[in-house]
């Protein structure tokens, strides 16, 4: 989307409609998480599910293995397969005309771990339950803090949800998972991805050094030419929304190049990036994450066919 001051809100009905698209490309896809499938193949099939509805990535597809919790979208020509026991994490977005959606799931291929896939599905379905206008956000987090000990594990901490508006996935209001004094009320027309983690490890997350996404922080003064022209592209592509390092070197193509004018763009505080999050105990996680509005009666999921 382009960055214009006039920029148009985007209506209830484009948000209701990228929700759709969200939830059939999320239930269309769990084919696709199978023992031995590419990482990468996973992630570049998504999005292109999501580009043949007729929308964009929101952001980069995330394939986010055991104890990794989040931000693992794969790098430029991963080699990275799916093993026979792993605890895999798809999360997924669709950007229409500015309307996001966002919604996850999570895929036990071991066959031992369905309690711990099921706190963070439970959790959610509580949030929703008591999603509606007037109820602080710190109460949401405690019922989902809740369900996730009543099984056994820990909701992850300094992971949360967040509130979804026009042409921006994060606009300054978290749900968290757990309980907190933080008397923010849901109010009438906002849009949230609620997205509850549980773990059997510490309970929060740790960034690694790898990095894969970024998004536009503040434009400013760039020295190199292939920065500012990067910069340009950005704007012009992405606007605020993340984006991955691999989508670059699409139209890039010297890999030094970009590397230098990621690291310019970074130094100057043009764009931020988004670490990959590991679980600081190395406990495995489980995510699960639907798209709502907030009606008079309550929460409305978008995320749902």
């Amino acid at each position: 989307m382009d960055m214009e001051e006039d920029a148009v809100e985007a209506s209830i009905e484009e948000f209701e409609e990228a929700g759709k698209i969200g939830a059939r490309v999320r239930e269309e896809s769990r084919q696709l998480i199978n023992i031995g499938e590419g990482v990468l193949d996973i992630a570049e099939t998504i999005e292109g599910m999501i580009r043949e509805e007729g929308a964009k990535p929101a952001f980069p597809v995330n394939v986010s293995i055991n104890n990794i919790a989040a931000h693992y979208t794969p790098e430029f020509e991963d080699k990275a397969v799916v093993g026979e026991r792993d605890v895999v994490k798809i999360d997924l977005g669709a950007e229409l005309n500015g309307a996001i959606s966002d919604t996850a799931y999570t895929i036990d291929l071991s066959g031992e771990h369905g309690k711990l896939v099921e706190a963070s599905e439970k959790a959610l379905e509580r949030a929703i339950g008591m999603m509606k206008p007037g109820v602080a956000i710190g109460e949401i987090g405690a019922a989902v803090e809740e369900v996730i000990r009543g099984y056994g594990f820990k909701p992850i901490a300094n992971l949360t949800g967040h509130r979804i508006s026009t042409g921006m996935l994060h606009t300054g209001i978290d749900v968290p998972s757990i309980k907190t004094d933080d008397p923010y009320e849901l109010q009438v027309g906002e849009i949230y991805a609620i997205e509850p983690f549980a773990t059997d490890g510490k309970g929060f997350v740790s960034d690694m050094e790898q990095v894969e996404i970024f998004s536009l922080y503040m434009p400013g003064r760039l020295r190199m030419r292939e920065s500012r022209k990067l910069l340009n592209y950005i704007i012009s592509n992405y606007g605020m929304l993340p984006f991955a390092e691999r989508w670059l070197l699409k139209e890039f193509k010297s890999k030094l190049l970009l590397k230098n004018a990621l690291k310019e763009m970074l130094r100057m505080q043009v764009i931020k990036a988004y670490p990959v999050l590991k679980e600081a105990g190395g406990g495995l996680v489980s995510q699960t994450e639907h798209t709502v509005v907030i009606d008079e009666g309550g929460a409305r999921v978008l995320t749902k066919e």
